[in-house]
């Protein structure tokens, strides 16, 4: 994974459509943080039409901070050998993180991450148990303004048993708390429904932002007819027994939306946080 420049560009709150909404937009005056997860499929649309700058302009409409990536192609034969990540932190003007799972047809194809903030560290781990496709969890560190917060990226198995996703979730989860006190943001396409074992499994440890801000639908995959909510942003919970007291900030669901978008065949998530500090 390489860092890229960081261009400080001015906040502009544009207008969103959006198909599933709880809450308002950026919450100006507070220290609020504002994430996007989004399967961009190698930037294929549902016309067929591969497009990195769609995706880009989705992420600029958005005004995110941190933009959580699956699907991502780097020089890859099908994608005119284009370097996704790098083009699209040089559309947005953020900075990046790319997380490979996979060498594919001539380039690699994996995870990624586009931030306004600082990265202090940087992980990219493959799961333990095989699965179908081999596939990782990105864990980075940034500098949000002087409190240090986790993001854990990943994109899970669609087999069609839960057992494979839950072993790895369990891996996530541990993994989580091994970056106490630091509050964590976990984002991504996780290939499972609300009730299922593996969301189950995530509750151990994260909070669903949807469902904590009493939004409803949801739905973000296909993107031209949405029937199944399986892309999520969560963060670490503070319930008692998964905290260890002396945290430094807590993150503090306000807003979650999915937008409407033909640039892949997912829809985008985006929510706000309110980073509260102790």
């Amino acid at each position: 994974m390489k860092f890229h420049r960081l261009w400080l560009i001015p906040l502009v709150c544009l207008p969103l459509l959006c198909v599933g909404c709880s809450g308002g937009g950026r919450i100006f005056g507070e220290r609020t943080l504002r994430v996007m997860t989004y399967n961009i499929h190698h930037a294929e649309g549902t016309d067929q039409a591969i497009d990195i700058k769609r995706i880009a302009e989705v992420i600029k409409e958005a005004d995110t901070d941190i933009v959580a990536l699956q699907e991502v192609d780097r020089l890859t034969a099908r994608s005119a050998n284009t370097d996704m990540i790098t083009k699209l932190a040089d559309l947005t003007g953020m900075t990046y993180a790319f997380g490979k799972t996979i060498d594919f047809q001539g380039g690699e194809y994996g995870n990624g991450v586009l931030t306004r903030f600082p990265i202090l560290q940087e992980r990219n781990i493959h799961y333990q148990l095989p699965s179908s496709e081999p596939r990782a969890v990105m864990q980075l560190v940034l500098d949000v303004n002087g409190t240090e917060i986790v993001l854990m990226n990943t994109h899970l198995d669609p087999t069609t048993h839960d057992s494979v996703r839950v072993a790895h979730v369990n891996e996530i989860v541990a993994a989580a708390l091994e970056y106490r006190p630091r509050p964590v943001v976990l984002c991504g396409d996780f290939n499972d429904t609300t009730g299922s074992e593996c969301l189950n499994a995530i509750a151990k440890g994260f909070e669903d932002c949807w469902n904590a801000v009493h939004a409803t639908g949801g739905a973000t995959y296909p993107s031209n007819s949405p029937q199944k909510r399986i892309d999520y942003v969560f963060v670490s919970n503070q319930q008692p027994g998964t905290s260890t007291g002396n945290s430094q900030a807590n993150l503090r669901p306000v807003s979650a939306r999915v937008l409407q978008s033909t640039a892949s065949d997912h829809l985008p998530l985006v929510v706000d946080l309110h980073v509260v500090s102790d």
